[in-house]
């Protein structure tokens, strides 16, 4: 029912101008939601590239750099690498990194960084 003010005019297409505020902040908070999700998964990814490069590195004899390991380790879609390796007689040490997708360019969350030291063979 439309409401007649006292000079005529009416409130149509308020409610529609309203609906779509109320939407466009829906769709940010979602988006925001997700782009989090996607700094958890970077991480999660970033501790297993580095395990895995850290348990190739550890072998005596293999046929695959670390730096392969890592990448193999990962999603094929992520930008994963290592960082620093380290090396000592008892033990290998890397820390890997895994560039975070940006859905929402406002935020720049970076690259997610773990380490993971493994015993020499």
């Amino acid at each position: 029912m439309l409401k007649r003010r006292p000079n005529g005019e009416t409130d149509t297409g308020q409610a529609a101008i309203e609906y779509a505020g109320v939407l466009m902040l829906l769709i940010f908070v979602g988006l925001v939601g997700v782009q989090l999700g996607l700094v958890a998964y970077a991480a999660q990814q970033a501790g297993t590239a580095a395990r895995a490069a850290a348990r190739t590195a550890s072998y005596a004899e293999t046929s695959m750099s670390a730096d392969a390991a890592a990448k193999a380790a990962v999603s094929g879609w992520l930008d994963a690498g290592i960082d620093d390796m380290s090396t000592t007689s008892e033990a290998v040490t890397v820390t890997a990194r895994v560039k975070v997708p940006e859905i929402l360019p406002v935020f720049d969350f970076g690259d997610a960084k773990r380490t993971s030291t493994m015993p020499r063979d």
